[in-house]
């Protein structure tokens, strides 16, 4: 930017979005797991001397209050159109700022795409986004003179047929000073088609007064769409999820189908990693080095260490999982599970609260929750740890190089110290100690000629 002058970012977020069929307010429904005001919200946090952002709300405005408590907010109670949405938060513009009008339902929008809008509105005194569409009907055209100036804009329903034949649109995404904003605004009027205040009008005033209109266009024209129904919506969420695949394999990971992953949150990944298909990533997750992402897991809030393999049909949420590390298949991983490194948690195990240590292992149809397990321990296959009585919740301790035999039960609170031993089919309600072999098991008897019941 070649100006230090502060921005001001607008954000018009009024409409109700009939369309979606939702109680929802349009700009709370997501895409990649962030509502579209969201996704706004994050493109202006990067701008330079980008003040507290004015968002101008209807429908449903008490749920974006909420959602979004860092903001200003205007309530604009009737909807009379655009210029309406601006001129009733005209006295929250600071003075001196420039202003930049934004909408809560178009999510995909740069920061890099508004930077261009305002650096065009610094030099020239009036950015404005523009996008050649290939079919640009239902948008307003840019009209320019015989020297390709801007003029004006004609908005669809109002423009001729001569008019409707341009396929530069105006995106609304405009940048111009609080001062000629609020003074533009006050003389619009709503004699036109729809009978609303068009903020498009303002173009035509500008120019009236001298101003040249410089124009700004997209790197992509979905950076410009909105969403009015769920179809509009769908189709954000797979430009977004591919622009996101494209940046994967730019930094060198292997995606399977890059049309099959879906990313609702952040992804940090290391060199060498490998994605199946139809894995999804939720809310903060890293990925180490030479990682291996088998096909439909789901993966949320979670960092994993070089080398570990997640094998298909995983669910893991709230975990630690170390270096050389192997889960699944079928496992599931519940918050506060810390995997050590070269642990292994095979298929059908369920884990929570539980720290499992270097080199143990749970391979088999087990459960362990509130537990600290040592190194190079087994748990058989069939092993739970029973840490609820019905009202609290309780502690297991099983100490390093300890074998645990398969149907295990271990009846918390109880402590396993190192090198004990317990027998299969057991159930352990006691402490055992070091290097010691615990089994509850009765002792096996034997009919002999034993004759089965038969059908008569």
């Amino acid at each position: 930017m070649t100006d230090s002058r502060q921005i001001q970012p607008l954000i018009l977020a009024a409409g109700k979005g009939t369309r979606m069929k939702s109680g929802l307010p349009k700009v709370l429904l997501e895409i990649a797991g962030k509502s579209m005001l969201g996704h706004v919200l994050d493109a202006t946090s990067q701008l330079e001397s980008a003040l507290t952002p004015i968002v101008v709300t209807g429908f449903g405005s008490n749920q974006i209050h909420k959602a979004f408590p860092g903001c200003a907010f205007v309530e604009q109670t009737e909807q009379l159109g655009t210029g309406h949405a601006v001129q009733i938060a005209t006295d929250k513009l600071p003075e001196g700022s420039l202003v930049l009008v934004l909408y809560g339902d178009v999510p995909l929008i740069k920061s890099s795409t508004l930077e261009a809008v305002i650096d065009a509105a610094l030099s020239n005194g009036f950015g404005l986004l523009t996008v050649h569409l290939e079919d640009p009907a239902g948008y307003g055209r840019i009209v320019r003179d015989a020297d390709g100036k801007v003029t004006s804009i004609a908005e669809h329903k109002d423009a001729s047929p001569d008019q409707h034949k341009i396929t530069e649109v105006n995106t609304g995404i405009l940048a111009t000073s609080a001062s000629n904003i609020t003074r533009w605004i006050n003389q619009l009027s709503n004699h036109n088609s729809q009978g609303e205040y068009y903020l498009t009008d303002i173009i035509a005033m500008a120019v009236a007064e001298g101003i040249s209109i410089q124009t700004a266009q997209p790197t992509d024209q979905n950076e410009v769409l909105g969403a009015n129904d769920r179809i509009q919506l769908a189709q954000l969420e797979r430009f977004y999820q591919s622009s996101l695949a494209k940046d994967l394999m730019a930094a060198g990971v292997t995606l399977m189908d890059p049309n099959r992953i879906d990313i609702r949150g952040s992804l940090s990944i290391g060199t060498g990693v490998e994605i199946d298909v139809n894995a999804i990533f939720e809310g903060q997750v890293t990925l180490g080095n030479d990682v291996c992402i088998e096909a439909n897991c789901i993966i949320r809030n979670t960092q994993i260490g070089d080398g570990s393999q997640i094998k298909a049909f995983t669910h893991i949420e709230g975990a630690t999982i170390g270096n050389n590390v192997t889960v699944g298949p079928y496992a599931r991983l519940r918050e506060g599970s810390e995997l050590a490194d070269g642990s292994k948690v095979g298929n059908f195990v369920e884990t929570k609260k539980t720290k499992l240590g270097e080199g143990s292992k749970i391979n088999h149809l087990s459960y362990a929750g509130d537990s600290v397990i040592g190194k190079n321990t087994n748990i058989g296959a069939g092993t739970i740890t029973c840490n609820y009585d019905g009202v609290n919740k309780h502690q297991t301790t099983i100490g390093d190089n300890v074998f645990v035999g398969s149907n295990t039960a271990i009846v918390a609170p109880v402590t396993l110290a190192d090198g004990s031993t317990v027998g299969a089919g057991s159930t352990i309600t006691k402490d055992v100690e070091k290097e010691t072999l615990a089994l509850t098991r009765t002792k096996q008897s034997q009919i002999k000629d034993w004759k089965r019941s038969t059908k008569k």
